[in-house]
């Protein structure tokens, strides 16, 4: 289904365009970062905030780390104050990179069963299903955010991997 190289390459694709939306929002006031604009986590740093927690997530399942300190539905909240966030991102960006540098065929080959609170019990996946399903994820909370960040008329530069990625 997936090879190491495409994690790595997602993995650094989710990295710069991080660094491409931090970059963006940073040029945006507090309020602006923070005013409800109806997405679904409220706010651009209700939604930048809720892709740290689920990277936090999974990779908890996927490296051992540590989890998320708030639940689902704290998640848009889960770190007050854009400098922090953007702390963790970074953080948690370097994380995933290191993870990704390590996976080999065999363990994407794996299943991966974890207690799922969405699910409400536990449950058995594949393991390369679970990583496609981890970079999908950021892939569309990130949409959402580049809708809010333009939407300010805040720029990101290209988003399209092609043109992202060497």
């Amino acid at each position: 289904m997936i090879t190491p190289e495409y994690c790595r390459a997602m993995a650094a694709y989710n990295s710069e365009m991080n660094r491409r939306f931090y970059a963006a929002a940073s040029g945006l006031d507090e309020a602006a970062r923070t005013r409800p604009r109806g997405a679904f986590f409220g706010s651009l740093h209700g939604t930048l905030c809720h892709l740290v927690w689920g990277d936090m997530q999974w990779m908890s399942r996927f490296d051992g780390g540590p989890p998320p300190p708030a639940r689902l539905p704290e998640s848009a909240g889960m770190i007050p104050g854009f400098a922090a966030l953007e702390a963790a991102r970074v953080a948690l960006d370097a994380r995933i990179e290191a993870w990704a540098a390590g996976l080999d065929a065999a363990r994407l080959a794996g299943d991966l069963t974890w207690y799922s609170g969405a699910a409400g019990r536990e449950v058995t996946r594949p393991m390369a299903l679970l990583v496609v399903h981890f970079f999908n994820h950021q892939t569309h909370h990130r949409g959402q955010a580049h809708a809010l960040l333009t939407a300010e008329g805040a720029r990101t530069g290209d988003t399209d991997l092609f043109l992202v990625l060497p």
